[in-house]
C-alpha cells in the first residue's frame, strides 16, 4: 500500500471539536432524489429483508438522511482541504448492494453515520450499527476503521460533524428500543472519545 495512505489512515483528525455546517438546497434535492430512486429497490418489494422494515416511508427517510450526512461530511473535509471521493449516488440491485465506505479522504476510507435531531431528542444522540448474524456492519470487525458522526436538523438545514474517530475507540451501548437490543448496537454521543 502507498507510504502516504498508510500515513493518512493513521490519522484523519483533521478537527477535534463538533462543527456546525449549513446544508444547501442542491444536497438536500440530491439526496431526496436518491432516496426516491433507492427504497423501491432495496431488498424484495422494496423490504430490508434482513431488518424486517417493509415502510417505504421509512426506507426513503433513512437514505436521505444518510446522505444528507454524507455531503456535510464532505464539505467540511473539503473546507479543511481534503481531497474527497463519494458519496455514492448510483442505485444497486438486489445483491450488489455495496458495503463500500460512504466517503474517501485522501484516499483513506471513512463511514458516516447520522442521526435526526428529531430522533436523537426521542433517543438520545447517538448512531446505530447493524450487528445481527443476518445483517452486520463490516467496519465493526475493523478495528483501524475511520466513521464520522453527525446529527442532521432538517428544520434548520444544518447538521453538526463530529471529529472522526476509529472503531476501537468507540464505546458501544445497547439501543433504546427493547425490540432492537441483541440486533443493534448503538455509539452514544456523551461516550465519543475526545470531546
Amino acid at each position: 500500500m502507498n507510504k502516504n495512505i498508510e500515513e493518512r489512515k493513521k490519522s484523519m483528525r483533521f478537527f477535534k471539536q463538533p462543527i456546525e455546517v449549513s446544508v444547501g438546497h442542491d444536497v438536500l434535492e440530491r439526496a431526496k432524489s436518491f432516496s426516491e430512486k433507492v427504497a423501491p429497490t432495496v431488498g424484495t418489494r422494496g423490504v430490508y429483508m434482513d431488518t424486517n422494515q417493509s415502510d417505504l416511508r421509512k426506507i426513503r427517510h433513512d437514505h436521505y438522511v444518510s446522505k444528507v450526512g454524507e455531503e456535510a461530511v464532505k464539505q467540511i473535509l473539503q473546507q479543511l482541504g481534503r481531497t474527497i471521493e463519494g458519496p455514492d449516488y448510483e442505485i444497486y440491485q438486489g445483491k450488489q448492494k455495496s458495503w463500500n465506505s460512504d466517503l474517501w479522504v485522501d484516499g483513506v476510507d471513512l463511514a458516516v453515520k447520522t442521526q435526526t435531531k428529531e430522533s436523537a431528542n426521542k433517543f438520545g444522540l447517538s448512531w446505530t450499527f447493524q450487528a445481527s448474524r443476518q445483517r452486520r456492519d463490516p467496519i465493526l470487525d475493523k478495528p483501524d476503521a475511520w466513521v464520522c458522526f453527525v446529527k442532521f436538523d432538517p428544520q434548520k438545514q444544518q447538521c453538526c460533524v463530529y471529529p472522526p474517530c476509529q472503531i476501537k475507540e468507540l464505546e458501544f451501548g445497547e439501543p433504546v428500543l427493547a425490540k432492537l437490543k441483541g440486533t443493534k448496537k448503538v455509539v452514544y454521543a456523551q461516550r465519543l472519545p475526545g470531546l
